[in-house]
């Protein structure tokens, strides 16, 4: 029951990270959008990760956007486990950016996802509901940097034209209108380069990826497991971390059910952040939310023992930041 409430407060504190990101650096990406065919009946599964009135935009594993409309008759509710726990109903407005969830539905002639039906896990919501508290603030920043780029950009083309007007002044009238102009591309400049770093923050280049492995069924961490985090740790001690962030990400085998398999991935990941912050005194700041796969994105053919012992792994993946590591330069 601790390690569950520790975790619950750690992806609350690190889903800030992820989301803010997207929010910031999607705009200046060409979004990878999949139309679906007029009449063709689709699912898909993914993240929300743009939320509008009656529509929302879904982000899948291999990272294919698909837009979804919402109707009157659209169904909203939870999934449904085993033969007497019927899912829970919940109006449209519960679907939040975030929100790891399912649709079913039919394409229309604009290749947007007409839902019938959405379905999403109640954990899932409460960590979107968590999250939502903190992505206005970073909106709201990017917003205002935004509007003081505007302001330098109008002042600096108002002095442009008074300078046009007065190129028949004295000496003296244009040295000090010259001036003016310098310092207004300075500030602009500044500006420009402020805007820079802050849509790097969702840029990050791979340090490093540490894999762990885990008996069949267990989420319990080896003693050699243990022994890799405790020299990568090491090894982190002597370098620059500055911009580091760790992303941690949990598999399993096909053996078992689906959602067995879910469940312990997520576990196994959950044991990993245990030990790197209990152990080594990982920053909760450093960490980018983790994320249980199942048996999905096997490492290797799961038809053999030796396949399965390899998919049997927690990756912990140690990322550079762009927009941080750049910040002093």
């Amino acid at each position: 029951m601790r390690t569950t409430k520790q975790v619950v407060a750690l992806l609350q504190l690190t889903l800030f990270l992820v989301l803010s990101t997207v929010a910031i650096s999607g705009q200046n990406k060409n979004a990878n959008v999949r139309p679906v065919a007029d009449g063709q009946k689709f699912k898909i599964q993914g993240i929300v990760i743009r939320r509008n009135a009656d529509s929302f935009r879904v982000r899948d594993i291999n990272k294919v956007e698909t837009d979804v409309v919402l109707t009157p008759s659209t169904e909203v509710r939870t999934h449904k486990y085993g033969i007497f726990r019927g899912g829970t109903s919940f109006e449209a407005s519960f679907i939040l950016r975030g929100l790891r969830l399912q649709v079913e539905g039919v394409g229309n002639a604009d290749g947007q996802l007409v839902a019938r039906v959405v379905k999403f896990d109640e954990r899932d919501l409460r960590m979107a509901q968590a999250l939502q508290a903190t992505v206005d603030p970073v909106e709201e920043l990017a917003e205002s940097n935004q509007q003081r780029i505007t302001v330098t950009e109008q002042n600096a083309e108002k002095m442009a034209g008074q300078i046009d007007e007065n190129t028949a002044l004295a000496t003296a009238a244009q040295a000090t209108a010259t001036r003016a102009r310098v310092t207004s591309d300075s500030a602009l400049k500044s500006a420009t380069m402020a805007n820079n770093r802050i849509s790097e923050l969702g840029l990050f280049d791979t340090v490093k990826v540490i894999i762990v492995y885990f008996e069949s069924g267990s989420a319990d961490l080896l003693q050699e497991a243990r022994a890799t985090m405790d020299r990568e740790a090491t090894w982190s001690m002597v370098q620059n971390t500055k911009g580091w962030f760790v992303e941690v990400v949990g598999f399993a085998d096909s053996t078992g059910t689906t959602e067995f398999n879910k469940q312990l991935s997520e576990s196994r990941t959950s044991a990993v952040i245990g030990y790197l912050v209990s152990k080594h005194n990982l920053p909760l700041e450093r960490l980018i939310r983790p994320f249980g796969f199942g048996e999905d994105k096997p490492m290797a053919d799961n038809d053999t023992p030796d396949g399965r012992a390899k998919n049997r792994r927690v990756e912990i993946r140690v990322l550079l930041n762009k927009g941080i590591a750049n910040a002093g330069q």
